[in-house]
């Protein structure tokens, strides 16, 4: 089979071999990979980026789904046919995040990623995928999709008639909105483009800001809530973006820390912290529950991920290379040969 990895080195030199099949062992499924999704940690990892650059050669992308083709003498929870993805933090079954299970991510430094033919999953670290969901789409959820929903729906927890400020349209921004519009709260989404803007109003969401032309975000912000502020804030861009959320938060409303492209570190009006009496999660990814339970949302509401592009794995480079322009519009994916993505 062919299985791409790469050391850190660059995304050009990430390389395809031909490797041995993998053999399940007794509590491991053998999947056959149909999509992969990227994220903006990939980015990191092919990119060698700190703590995120493998030691070695590594299979690198996290998100992706497939088909079970062969089983472990013990598995009693998959068969083949059965349509799967992996967990991101494989023992992170559900509850809140604790040192000890906060290890090994899919498509970091240590664990395998999803960027292969094949890939052995235990049986316990697989999750059933979306089945209204085509592979191209499903490949979105365990990431970007997890996310969103662990902020709105655990961390946030959005009721209707709330209002959400959700920055950018990148993946995770996008799934926040569409999941805040089918919880009955109303998103408020910035974006650099009348065009991209545009494409929000497609999909039903009609408060949006272009924050290129806006002076002041958050005094807009304010302006369409009456003065008053969003319950929420989806933070999706990090650094001193922070303090514009700070800004535009209502009085004990809640913000879901998540991005983490214009910085690590910025300087932020912290007192405000303060003032508006906020709370501020750090958001990573989401349990195996969580996945569970998005997948099920979204069979439920119907809800389709936004795909910017699609490329076939021959040019996995071009697609990474995509991503890292940051001009997207949803999600970026890869196909395996085979894989179609439905109308």
């Amino acid at each position: 089979m062919r299985a791409w990895t790469t050391r850190g080195d660059g995304i050009d030199r990430l390389t395809s071999d031909s490797v041995p099949m993998p053999v399940p062992g007794r509590t491991e499924v053998l999947v056959k990979v149909s999509a992969v999704s990227l994220n903006y940690r990939d980015l990191l990892v092919v990119g060698g980026v700190e703590h995120w650059s493998p030691q070695q050669a590594v299979v690198p992308i996290s998100d992706g789904v497939g088909t079970v083709v062969a089983t472990g003498a013990d598995v009693a929870r998959w068969r083949p046919g059965d349509r799967v993805s992996a967990a991101f933090l494989p023992r992170w079954r559900s509850g809140p995040l604790t040192r000890d299970i906060y290890v090994s991510p899919v498509g970091g430094p240590v664990n395998r990623g999803m960027l292969a033919e094949y890939v052995l999953i235990e049986q316990d670290e697989a999750v059933r995928a979306s089945h209204s969901l085509d592979d191209v789409h499903a490949a979105t959820l365990p990431i970007a999709g997890v996310t969103a929903w662990h902020a709105v729906a655990h961390r946030s927890r959005i009721r209707p008639g709330q209002t959400v400020l959700v920055h950018g349209t990148g993946g995770v921004a996008l799934f926040a909105a569409q999941l805040i519009l089918a919880l009955g709260a109303t998103p408020i989404v910035t974006s650099s483009s009348d065009e991209k803007i545009e494409k929000l109003r497609s999909l039903g969401i009609v408060e949006t800001i272009n924050y290129r032309s806006t002076p002041d975000v958050a005094a807009e912000v304010l302006s369409r809530t009456g003065g008053e502020g969003v319950d929420h804030v989806i933070e999706t861009v990090g650094g001193e973006n922070l303090n514009r959320s700070l800004d535009a938060i209502k009085v004990g409303g809640s913000i879901s820390f998540i991005g983490l492209i214009a910085g690590r570190s910025a300087d932020i009006n912290v007192y405000q912290f303060v003032t508006k009496h906020v709370t501020v999660h750090g958001i990573e990814t989401g349990s195996l529950e969580m996945l569970e339970e998005l997948a099920a949302f979204i069979d439920k509401h119907g809800i389709t991920p936004v795909l910017d592009a699609v490329y076939p794995v021959e040019d996995v480079q071009e697609a990474l290379h995509h991503l890292e322009l940051g001009k997207h519009f949803g999600k970026v994916v890869v196909t395996m040969p085979g894989t179609e993505a439905s109308p």
